[in-house]
């Protein structure tokens, strides 16, 4: 990416430029990306919220995240697990969230997925993610150019919940989940959010 790698918003704060000037943006950026995320069911809505995000922006993801919720029925995954025809119906009709089919199937069967091992392993999401995370960074990234898409520890991640049977979650994926979930800062010097 080229261009200044934070901006100076309105209220004289400078954070990483992807925000733009967007408010639910700033508040995001400014309150939850970096900030450590544990529990199965915080981190299931993320990842899948990450994986409905694949080819799109993240604020598309972020302006929908309440239709999210309430049309995954707050990301409760024995609800989801039981989803059948008429569930998968009624959520590509719903103009609330993004309707792509191949991700609502997705989500589904992660849900059937976590509905087996969380039973029998509860806290395993959290464990399994968190289990990769990686050494902090010697130097804080000074441009986004620096930021990378993934990693070997996402690309660890990634083959270490499809050996789960959780799809949807590739390694650029897992990179965007540990971001979004405090497993990585990525906010680069400059930014207010950077230490």
């Amino acid at each position: 990416m080229t261009g200044p790698s934070v901006r100076v918003a309105d209220d004289d704060r400078a954070r990483c430029a992807w925000v733009g000037v967007d408010d639910l943006y700033a508040r995001y950026h400014d309150d939850e990306w970096g900030v450590a995320l544990h529990g199965d069911r915080p981190l299931f809505e993320k990842l899948t919220l990450e994986a409905f995000q694949s080819g799109l922006s993240w604020i598309t993801i972020l302006r929908r995240r309440e239709g999210f919720r309430r049309a995954f029925e707050g990301f409760d995954w024995h609800r989801i697990a039981a989803y059948g025809d008429d569930d998968v119906r009624r959520l590509l009709a719903d103009e609330g969230i993004i309707r792509n089919g191949a991700k609502i199937a997705a989500t589904i069967a992660n849900a059937r997925v976590l509905a087996t091992w969380l039973d029998e392993e509860p806290g395993g999401l959290d464990a399994l993610i968190w289990s990769h995370r990686p050494a902090p960074r010697a130097v804080r990234p000074a441009t986004l150019a620096e930021v990378p898409a993934q990693t070997e520890e996402s690309r660890s991640l990634a083959r270490a919940l499809k050996a789960r049977g959780l799809r949807f979650v590739g390694p650029t994926t897992a990179y965007a989940l540990m971001q979004s979930a405090g497993l990585v800062d990525d906010h680069v010097a400059g930014c207010w959010r950077a230490d």
